[in-house]
């Protein structure tokens, strides 16, 4: 289900991306763009700026909704107990023998009569 947001989520990030690109701005004709007169003449006199406009509203919406989606998804994977240590060192358990304490200055194959009592 992640996977399937984050690739909404890409998507929806493109088309916002080129829907912002296409439009023009407040003072630009549309006919300016092709060369010709008339500002009208492609998709009619504010037929694009409201296409646009609303497209761009639509994909802002699912970007948004996607961005709470994928926050979401990071909320329920994160653990905030857990520290970088704690999760990068092996925890001893019952089946694992405990390591001996070594005495200063004696080597590890210590017999038993080099012990000082």
């Amino acid at each position: 289900m992640e996977t399937l947001f984050w690739v909404v989520h890409v998507i929806v990030a493109i088309a916002v991306i080129a829907l912002v690109l296409l439009q023009h701005g407040k003072g630009a004709d549309m006919g300016a763009a092709f060369g010709g007169g008339s500002s009208g003449s492609l998709f009619g006199s504010t037929g694009s700026a409201n296409f646009l406009s609303r497209s761009t509203a639509i994909a802002a919406t699912l970007f948004f909704l996607t961005s709470l989606g994928l926050a979401y998804f990071g909320l329920q994977q994160h653990k905030p107990a857990a520290s970088v240590l704690d999760r990068t060192s092996v925890p001893a358990t019952a089946t694992q023998p405990a390591a001996p304490a070594q005495i200063p200055g004696q080597g590890n194959g210590s017999k038993a009569g080099d012990i000082p009592q």
